[in-house]
């Protein structure tokens, strides 16, 4: 352990000035493009699809329950104070029902065996792999 902490002390006192300055810019660059790059946006709408069609697209300023028929049952998709979930849900393993509630942009649910999503959508799409 002491044997670390005397290399950690001899690199960086033989770091110069330039070193330095490369070390707190890429450090602030890192921080910023962070920031940037990860959203954070809160979602202004969910949109539902059942199978590979849109089911409907529903705002989040409201209180409401959708009811959904999927292949196999009823789901039943919550919509509260910004946010989305699914309250009930006619599959074996409850995932997407465990998923809980969702107020972020680019958030999913998904319920496979009965073919219902919910994605939150917010005022831009971001990027991910998905979208490529």
């Amino acid at each position: 352990m002491f044997k670390l902490l005397r290399n950690i002390k001899a690199i960086t006192s033989a770091m110069l000035i330039g070193d330095w300055l490369i070390f707190i810019a890429s450090s602030v660059l890192i921080i910023v493009l962070f920031q940037q790059l990860w959203s954070h946006e809160h979602a202004t709408t969910v949109q539902i699809r059942l199978g590979d069609t849109v089911y409907g697209t529903y705002s989040l300023n409201q209180q409401r329950d959708i009811h959904v028929e999927g292949t196999i049952g009823n789901a039943t998709i919550s919509i509260m104070n910004g946010k989305a979930r699914f309250a009930q849900s006619p599959c074996h393993n409850q995932y997407c029902v465990h998923q809980g509630w969702l107020s972020r942009s680019g958030q999913a649910a998904i319920c496979l065996p009965n073919q219902v999503s919910l994605e939150l959508v917010g005022e831009t799409k971001h990027y991910d792999s998905l979208n490529y």
